[in-house]
């Protein structure tokens, strides 16, 4: 185990995390199960005052867990020039095999503890609070993923071993490797940036579309978590290569470091702000007709619209930018 300040806090985030959702988790089936405002019994009044406290902390905890990907990446970036044969994230995430599942899980939470923060911002907005169960059935649903990730994130920061020989990242994010990562760097360049820019398209129709007349707000929500997908996609694919001026260099974690101005910190924060705020707009969808939100809704999803637009275009611009001009000519 590598004892730094920055692994240490992870490590402290992760205790943190385990032991505030398996609580909120706990009263979150109680609230689910028991909730009825129309009651003015003593177990109503206390699952009122309890769904403040579980939802102050869970604001504060979600937030932290956004903050905390971009800290965990930045983290196996560094402690790459302490472990042998790595060159970047990508060969500390292989160090051992709870790496790559600890990044995976805190993506997964990343999305849904954005949507989760919006859904309780829109019920905040509503005098009788009106999405108490929506909001705590998911929270329901979250907390073993969290707690999935904060064991598996102890696991890999208590398992580096640095006389341990991992892999570069040419390894493994190439054509040759049979890997998920190997798939992705094969894929032909000309379809990906086709299906790339097809893709922005759509969503940014639909996104005007919505922002403007309010229809289309499930396709628009939809494309953007494509979207999204296919963004990650074509930066392994041929997105990087223009970034790097390399023709066999597929690495998603270089784009982190000085080299490249650490361009990848911010085209990975407007890629998944956007995801996060588009899929925001199909969740409060069938929300809409609820009386006291009725008003409020429609303004938010405009809100969570636009920013999803900003994010995706100047993600877009940022590629483009790249693409014209790199001294690399793809065929």
């Amino acid at each position: 185990m590598i004892l730094r300040p920055a692994t240490l806090s992870l490590i402290l985030i992760a205790l943190l995390t385990s032991g505030l959702v398996v609580y909120a988790g706990y009263y979150a089936v109680k609230i689910y199960e028991n909730w009825d405002p129309a009651s003015g019994s003593e177990q109503q009044l206390g699952l009122e005052r309890r769904t403040y406290l579980i939802s102050t902390i869970m604001s504060y905890l979600l937030s932290l867990e956004l903050i905390s990907l971009f800290l965990f990446i930045y983290t196996a970036d560094n402690l790459h020039t302490q472990c042998t044969g790595a060159m970047c994230a990508a060969g500390t995430l292989a160090v051992n095999p709870y790496g790559y599942p600890a990044l995976l899980f805190k993506v997964v939470n990343f999305i849904l503890g954005g949507v989760w923060l919006i859904l309780n911002y829109t019920d905040n907005k509503g005098y009788d609070y009106p999405l108490i169960r929506t909001k705590f059935a998911f929270l329901t649903l979250m907390a073993p993923l969290l707690v999935l990730e904060s064991i598996v994130v102890i696991l890999y920061f208590s398992g580096i071993k640095t006389d341990v020989i991992t892999s570069c990242c040419g390894s493994l994010f190439s054509n040759e490797a049979h890997t998920f990562s190997g798939d992705l760097a094969s894929m032909p360049h000309k379809p990906m940036q086709i299906t790339f820019f097809i893709s922005m398209a759509i969503t940014a129709f639909s996104g005007m579309i919505f922002y403007t007349w309010n229809r289309l707000g499930y396709l628009f929500s939809i494309s953007s978590a494509i979207t999204f997908l296919i963004s990650v996609a074509s930066i392994i694919s041929f997105i990087c290569l223009y970034i790097y001026e390399l023709p066999s260099h597929h690495c998603p974690f270089c784009l982190l470091q000085k080299e490249y101005n650490y361009v990848g910190y911010i085209m990975y924060a407007f890629l998944f702000t956007g995801a996060v705020t588009g899929i925001g707009v199909g969740v409060l969808m069938p929300s809409i007709r609820i009386g006291s939100l009725k008003r409020i809704i429609p303004n938010i999803q405009r809100r969570l619209a636009l920013i999803t637009l900003a994010c995706y275009l100047l993600f877009l611009i940022i590629t483009v930018w790249k693409m014209f001009f790199s001294t690399l000519m793809l065929g």
